[in-house]
């Protein structure tokens, strides 16, 4: 047997290099476009991933308001919640939060892509969602991403 071993390296916050990141949404699928941002969120595209380690990147969303649904889930998809009280259930379509509250639409969708643990509470942090090309991150220097030109 050889004496050279290879060693698995986990990464950890200390090892863990993590950027800013700003997505454009403007024309984007939404399911496509939550998946890349919770790959990015998670950091499964860097080589040194660690499943139990939050070592990805700091994701920017803008123009969150010009989002697009295929099909006809604007107006037929259902999003379900409970206020707890009885009768209290509560039902709304993506038109209707488009309307009121357009980044909570990107918000739900990259949510329900992340680990349902304190790890995924912490990734989520992670993501900020804007309506309109402004964002307030600009001193972090976040490097421009175009989903279309590369691969996921």
């Amino acid at each position: 047997m050889d004496t050279l071993s290879y060693k698995t390296v986990s990464a950890n916050s200390a090892t863990v290099n993590k950027e800013w990141v700003v997505v454009d949404a403007t024309d984007m699928c939404l399911g496509r476009l939550a998946s890349a941002v919770a790959k990015m969120l998670r950091g499964k595209l860097k080589p040194n991933f660690t499943p139990h380690v939050d070592c990805g990147d700091n994701v920017i969303v803008i123009n969150a308001e010009k989002v697009k649904l295929s099909g006809d889930k604007l107006r037929k998809k259902v999003y379900v919640r409970y206020t707890g009280y009885p009768g209290g259930q509560r039902f709304q379509t993506p038109s209707d939060v488009l309307a009121k509250y357009p980044e909570r639409l990107v918000e739900r969708a990259v949510k329900g892509m992340l680990p349902k643990s304190r790890l995924g509470n912490k990734l989520f942090t992670n993501m900020k969602v804007y309506v309109g090309p402004e964002h307030h991150q600009e001193a972090q220097n976040p490097k421009v991403i175009d989903f279309n030109k590369i691969k996921l």
